[in-house]
């Protein structure tokens, strides 16, 4: 395994790594990378960006907002937090979060923070969540990235942050900052640099472990990646959708929400939005939906032969042709 870690914490940089890592170096090495961003809101793949951010806020604090490669949800970013990632060959379509956030556990408990892993994709101590992790599989290669909140500014994060009032009610809680904790309240002495290194010593007990130092090629290869996408407005927000008809709809692997503009019922456009995951590319759905009369054996109809599964995990035809047409 390849552990690669850098000093840059612009996070237009840092997402453009990611890629860059992902796609262009060596296929057949597996790569553990650890890396921070400053002040930023981090947005999953299939969200709709100014429906998850006080946009206000963002810009009177000068956050950067970047939208990622992975699905899930949006997350905040700075210094008190740590980012991990690993890049893996895999011969399966299924995502295992719990397995890939081994390593990860074993050495925050090595640490005296007691965290365990709950749910879809959190890891919480005492209950309250202290990392989230998102994944992308494509072409037999999985990414896994996720947070780690040593001494993070939650008063920050629970104000740029808009929290959805039917998320609020599946998970019981009240605010974003109410199920967020960092590990310091509870493990006083903890550092990010201490975490670094027990990390690596971790790994280390279970893979050949190769330290690689961005070359500037690559640093160069990153950089435009970033100016050419990761930076621009039509990649982090794109255009907000017109619609006449919004639906929001929750299921044990996330949350929907689908943009319909309707006429003499007939869907005229449709977007899908949500802190879902999947490993095809929602468009395909969307594009299959134009012009299709909005009751559910037509929306059946138009859509068979796709497998939704693999756009939307967990979710099925039915299901789906039913929240789309009732």
């Amino acid at each position: 395994m390849i552990f690669i870690e850098w000093p840059d914490t612009d996070a237009y940089f840092n997402l453009a790594a990611e890629e860059y890592i992902f796609q262009q170096l060596d296929k057949n090495q597996d790569y553990a990378l650890l890396w921070q961003n400053r002040n930023a809101v981090i947005v999953g793949k299939h969200q709709n960006t100014i429906e998850e951010i006080n946009q206000d806020f963002v810009e009177e604090h000068d956050i950067q907002v970047v939208r990622r490669q992975s699905g899930g949800g949006a997350v905040y970013h700075d210094l008190g937090n740590l980012n991990y990632t690993f890049i893996i060959n895999t011969q399966t379509s299924l995502y295992d979060f719990k397995e890939l956030s081994l390593p990860i556990v074993h050495a925050l408990q090595r640490l005296g923070a007691q965290v365990e892993f709950t749910g879809r994709n959190d890891l919480v101590l005492d209950g309250k969540k202290i990392s989230g992790a998102a994944q992308m599989i494509k072409q037999g290669r999985l990414l896994h990235h996720g947070t780690l909140l040593f001494h993070s500014n939650l008063e920050m994060l629970g104000k740029v942050l808009v929290a959805k009032p039917a998320k609020i009610e599946s998970k019981g809680i009240k605010s974003v900052r109410s199920r967020v904790t960092n590990m310091r309240d509870y493990v006083p002495d903890i550092s990010i640099d201490q975490f670094k290194s027990t990390f690596v010593q971790t790994l280390a007990e279970e893979h050949d472990i190769t330290r690689y130092e961005l070359s500037a090629a690559d640093r160069a290869a990153i950089s435009a990646l970033a100016a050419e996408k990761y930076s621009t407005w039509d990649w982090n927000y794109g255009q907000s959708p017109e619609y006449d008809v919004k639906k929001e709809y929750r299921f044990d692997g996330g949350g929907l929400s689908i943009y319909l503009k309707v006429n003499k019922g007939v869907i005229q456009s449709v977007r899908i939005f949500g802190d879902y995951f999947g490993a095809g590319e929602i468009s395909d759905v969307e594009e299959r939906l134009q012009s299709v009369t909005i009751r559910e054996d037509a929306v059946k109809a138009a859509l068979s032969g796709l497998e939704i599964n693999d756009y939307i995990h967990g979710l099925d035809l039915d299901t789906l042709a039913h929240f789309i047409a009732v």
